[in-house]
């Protein structure tokens, strides 16, 4: 995989979970992408970064997303 390919479906993986997450802005669904993408920038083999990227992303912004334990109602 080239540099401009990763590039690319970095780009996708952000479109994606901006879909996924609508209820998070745009620019913090970039942010916790690119912050991933860059923790994976040493990664000698880098066929799988991008889904590594978007399953660490989904990830933490599920957990941004979820109802905390006080909120839930019985």
């Amino acid at each position: 995989m080239t540099g401009d390919d990763e590039l690319l479906q970095v780009e996708q993986v952000i479109e994606r979970l901006i879909t996924r997450y609508p209820s998070v802005a745009s620019a913090d669904v970039e942010l916790t992408v690119r912050t991933v993408h860059k923790r994976l920038a040493e990664c000698r083999i880098r066929d799988f970064v991008p889904l590594l990227v978007e399953k660490a992303a989904r990830r933490d912004l599920a957990d941004r997303t979820a109802p905390a334990a006080d909120d839930v109602v019985l």
